[in-house]
């Protein structure tokens, strides 16, 4: 059975092994285990505190476990809040009009502006899958997990809640939209910028980053193309979230260019359509031809999700077999919270 959990203090060695699988571009996890520590850590404290009626610092990291194996084989994350405690720098892609009655001449020419707008934020993030359990419905059970978090418990976030998706690079790591801007400023590669920020050091940004607007008609070809493109492994991803009901707004990363989507937490569907109900643990025979639903529990520090397939009326209870039961944690008339799947491709990384 494929559950997802809040990671525990005993998950550093499979949280690492997943950071080896990821690849250049991925921020929110590094192949560091000291950081990584921290992270788990930070994490623990977050699930632990109960009396939270507002986001602050908060930075909540879950696992999918195979319960069949133990194998920790993803991770997804959400962030209460970015931008309080250091700056968090994002493009906007805007217009800037020049005109000449003399010369009858009037360009609208798109520009890149360095902002802070996400100050204050919360942020869904770290979204990785093992390659090998890309299948079955587990990608989005991964995604879709912290929309059930936050519905349970949307004080622990902000309205407006938006995603880093990441930008287009090759096999090595090498960024168009970097190699044609970033890399003029900072003058380092691609790879230890993103290592940097990884690491929670930001203020070489504001030290070297121009405030004047960036011109995009002055950018190569190939750095214009990708810009608010993902990466082809993102790509899922991508769609799964807008199909959740986020949308890009025209901001991207300062890094590869990729996009940023946003979103009002009460209107992404499995927050705005998901429900409560009680628990009735009994047989339950297979039903093959049944609805595929996202459950979890109502807690906190325990919280669990996972996928079931079943004929599940409006009214009354849900029933659960006594191994699924036990998976979220769960007795008998315990509440859950339910919403349909909708058929999406599987998301594999942010």
């Amino acid at each position: 059975m494929m559950v997802i959990r809040p990671i525990q203090e005993g998950d550093l060695k499979p949280l690492y092994r997943l950071t080896e699988l990821t690849g250049i571009g991925f921020t929110s996890l590094v192949t560091d285990e000291a950081m990584l520590q921290k992270k788990i850590d930070r994490a623990v404290k977050s699930f632990a505190r109960e009396d939270i009626n507002q986001p602050t610092d908060e930075d909540y990291l879950m696992v999918l476990e195979d319960t069949t194996t133990g194998q920790i084989v993803g991770t997804c994350g959400m962030l209460a809040t970015v931008g309080l405690d250091e700056p968090f720098y994002s493009y906007h892609l805007g217009t800037i009009t020049h005109a000449s009655r003399e010369l009858n001449v009037h360009n609208a020419v798109p520009t890149l502006i360095l902002n802070n707008d996400f100050t204050g934020c919360s942020e869904i993030c770290t979204l990785f899958l093992e390659e090998s359990y890309r299948h079955s419905k587990n990608g989005q059970l991964l995604s879709k997990s912290r929309f059930m978090f936050m519905a349970q418990f949307p004080q622990r976030f902000t309205p407006k809640i938006f995603a880093e998706m990441r930008g287009v690079s090759d096999e090595n790591g090498v960024s168009p939209f970097w190699e044609s801007l970033g890399r003029h400023f900072f003058s380092i590669d691609f790879k230890q910028a993103d290592e940097l920020t990884a690491q929670g050091n930001k203020q070489f940004i504001a030290e070297l980053m121009p405030n004047n607007p960036v011109y995009v008609n002055l950018l190569p070809k190939e750095a214009r193309e990708v810009l608010g493109e993902v990466h082809k492994n993102t790509a899922p991803a991508r769609h799964l979230l807008e199909k959740e009901g986020f949308r890009y707004e025209n901001y991207v990363d300062i890094f590869d260019g990729g996009p940023s989507l946003e979103a009002r937490v009460q209107d992404i569907r499995a927050v705005r359509d998901s429900r409560l109900k009680k628990v009735e643990i009994t047989e339950c025979p297979e039903e093959p031809q049944a609805t595929v639903f996202l459950v979890s529990n109502t807690k906190v520090k325990a919280f669990r999700c996972l996928l079931i397939q079943r004929n599940v009326s409006r009214e009354g209870s849900i029933k659960l077999t006594q191994q699924e039961a036990d998976a979220l944690c769960l007795t008998h008339e315990d509440q859950i919270r339910i919403v349909e799947l909708s058929s999406d491709p599987q998301p594999n990384n942010v």
